[in-house]
């Protein structure tokens, strides 16, 4: 993937009519983009969660290492008996809150999202499955291992939005304690996909 940028992201979401949050009389108003790379290759953090926002005229823009799919296991272990959970591209409005994963904190889904339900098992990623879900399924958005940075997804992503490095994802979520301080507890996600940045 290509340098990511934030006016490549804020194009991408006005083409789609998505909601930017701009308002900027308080700070971390953010922005939270999961974008998805091209490949169907699983099991690795190949792709990015990006956060931005404006204050006082100007913008922040952070970009970390993620993945918005599934693990390999669970590809071939699916939790489901329709299938594993692949996140489908969208903006979610409310759809998280800063909440609990595993014992620790985390941004926890609170509204419905749309999954799409892979269940051909086997080592790709299948988009187009065609069965699709909506609902509460703990799609939540959390790291990898407790400290350090995580090369392969394996178990950690059932379908959950998953940052490689433990320390980046403590500055997220430090960042979206402190958004809730100033625009109460509830996030948007939006996913979008490498194409969609033009």
């Amino acid at each position: 993937m290509s340098e990511i940028s934030l006016d490549h992201v804020m194009n991408s979401l006005k083409r789609k009519s998505y909601k930017i949050f701009k308002s900027d009389v308080k700070p971390y108003n953010l922005n939270i983009v999961g974008i998805r790379s091209n490949t169907t290759i699983p099991n690795s953090f190949d792709d990015f969660i990006t956060v931005f926002w404006k204050f006082k005229g100007c913008w922040s823009f952070i970009v970390y290492q993620a993945t918005t799919d599934p693990g390999l296991y669970w590809l071939q272990h699916p939790m489901n008996p329709l299938g594993t959970a692949v996140m489908k591209p969208g903006q979610y409005p409310g759809s998280y809150k800063v909440g609990i994963h595993r014992g620790y904190k985390a941004l926890e889904q609170i509204g419905d999202i749309t999954v799409i339900r892979d269940y051909i098992i086997d080592d790709a990623i299948h988009y187009d499955s065609g069965r699709e879900e909506t609902g509460i399924f703990s799609i939540n958005i959390h790291r990898a291992k407790l400290n350090g940075r995580s090369i392969n997804v394996d178990k950690w992503s059932a379908g959950c939005q998953v940052f490689a490095d433990s320390a980046e994802f403590s500055q997220f979520i430090a960042m979206c304690e402190e958004s809730a301080t100033h625009w109460g507890n509830s996030f948007t996600y939006t996913l979008i996909e490498e194409s969609d940045l033009g």
